[in-house]
């Protein structure tokens, strides 16, 4: 089975390399496609450097920022792998739990998330807590479904599936977008523990309350309205 593994990147020049380094260690095959959403720190700088140490590298540039949405759209198209996975550029998510993922597989119509609430999460704030759990109750409520952490961002998708869904979504909102259609679309969520180790908005951390309540607004939006 092939990988391919997609990282929206916007000012994380920080945590870039060990995070490839990371990736790069995981026995899998894979294929590793960058996204910089007009990042000003240098990260697009490390980017290019990093494109020529290591060729097999796929490194797409998007001339401003547009949200991580966006930069996933544009990493979909270039995905060849059989199944897809999206890696934050930060150190929140455990890359070694991809392995968990791929084990979790139950036949061509399963897709599998990874639930930092069924394994061990750390500094994870009151707000993004009670945030997630919310969400995830709403969706559960809305799809008829048991799921406990919808908001992960380790979701393990075919790629035939990602191709034919059409991600209108251009911040944080993918996540209940992507969730949604998956569901409507018939196939069924499986969810195995992962690691998380959250960071503070002083280290880097970009979503914020008011990304909830869109979060909210596109669930209910994908459920009734499309």
């Amino acid at each position: 089975m092939k990988l391919s593994i997609v990282v929206p990147v916007y000012n994380e020049i920080k945590t870039l390399r060990a995070l490839l380094d990371k990736v790069g260690k995981v026995k899998v095959g894979k294929e590793i496609i960058l996204v910089d959403d007009g990042s000003s720190d240098g990260s697009r700088e490390l980017l290019k450097e990093l494109s020529q140490e290591d060729r097999s590298l796929k490194v797409i540039f998007h001339k401003q920022n547009q949200g991580k949405g966006a930069a996933l759209r544009t990493g979909f198209k270039h995905a060849t792998g059989d199944y897809v996975i999206v890696q934050d550029a930060d150190l929140e998510y455990d890359p070694n739990d991809y392995l968990k993922l791929i084990r979790g597989l139950k036949g061509p119509n399963t897709v599998i998330y990874g639930s930092r609430f069924m394994g061990k999460y750390d500094k994870m704030t009151s707000l993004h807590y009670f945030g997630n759990r919310f969400l995830t109750i709403v969706t559960n409520l809305l799809f008829g479904v048991s799921l406990t952490d919808m908001e992960t961002c380790y979701k393990l998708i075919p790629v035939s599936l990602v191709r034919r869904i059409n991600i209108e979504s251009n911040r944080f909102n993918f996540e209940p977008e992507i969730t949604a259609k998956i569901l409507k679309a018939g196939y069924k969520i499986v969810e195995v523990p992962i690691s998380y180790a959250g960071r503070s908005f002083s280290e880097g951390k970009k979503i914020t309350w008011k990304d909830g309540f869109s979060a909210l607004r596109t669930l209910v939006k994908y459920k009734f309205l499309n």
